[in-house]
């Protein structure tokens, strides 16, 4: 046995090793994650007229999943419908929701175009050093959340997560997000892209028949989607392991001569 087996190999790409451990992303302590109803576990059922009922239920989400492979603790920030607008504006500080946390994940973008076409904008609408002055679009908003999330823990280590393509007209807009939120994470420091849309598995109507339930993941869809999201953060920081060595000292008064 040598160390090769915990770095990256010479031709892997994200998602090629699926651990069912998840590997590296159970070095962290506490991670908060920011969503919509995939993060938040929704599931569709009828209620007795045959209307489709939407019903928030974490404790089969993916990031409760990844809480029990793990031994991390995760807090899930998440509700159906959710976008960066209105988690901006109302849902963070009605609910008391921008905690410490030593990571976040952010998965935002399926609603903000899809459901309620809030302009997409650019990365140009992003002022990192003043985001008071970003623009009231998706990019500009998400760049808000990443600001606020910095003033909290600014080493906090933070991943942004892309939406899955579907096989449908709007795979275009979603690989214009892609794009778009790549350059955002360039613009602060610790924060990386789990790039769904070009790794993960297309979300189309013949997937859905096997692990959704309606449009929405059923358990097992669910499940699949927490192992994704975990073994890209290991790709992660397998990566970049010296980015992660001292993940120990986010939120304490120590210090390593290797920390920044």
């Amino acid at each position: 046995m040598n160390n090769k087996q915990f770095e990256i190999g010479a031709s892997e790409q994200p998602l090629d090793i699926i651990k069912e451990t998840c590997g590296f992303a159970g070095v962290f302590k506490q991670i908060g994650v920011i969503g919509d109803s995939l993060a938040s576990g929704e599931f569709e059922s009828h209620d007795e007229n045959g209307n489709i009922v939407y019903t928030d239920m974490y404790e089969y989400s993916w990031p409760a999943v990844l809480e029990r492979i793990t031994g991390t603790k995760y807090n899930n920030y998440s509700r159906g419908g959710m976008t960066a607008r209105e988690y901006v504006q109302s849902w963070a500080d009605a609910n008391g929701f921008w905690q410490w946390n030593q990571a976040y994940i952010i998965a935002l973008g399926n609603n903000d175009s899809f459901v309620f076409g809030h302009p997409l904008g650019s990365v140009k609408d992003v002022n990192a050093d003043c985001p008071q002055d970003n623009d009231d679009t998706f990019f500009g908003n998400m760049g808000k959340i990443v600001s606020k999330l910095k003033t909290i823990e600014p080493n906090a280590r933070i991943f942004v997560v892309t939406p899955q393509l579907r096989g449908e007209a709007c795979d275009n807009d979603i690989r214009y997000i892609a794009s778009e939120l790549a350059k955002l994470c360039d613009m602060f420091e610790f924060t990386y892209l789990l790039d769904m849309t070009a790794h993960a598995p297309v979300y189309d109507a013949e997937m859905r028949k096997s692990f959704g339930l309606g449009f929405h993941p059923n358990p097992m869809g669910y499940y699949a989607y927490a192992l994704t999201v975990g073994n890209y953060i290991d790709y992660i920081i397998r990566s970049n392991p010296q980015e992660f060595a001292t993940i120990p000292f986010v939120g304490t008064l120590l210090k390593n001569k290797d920390y920044k």
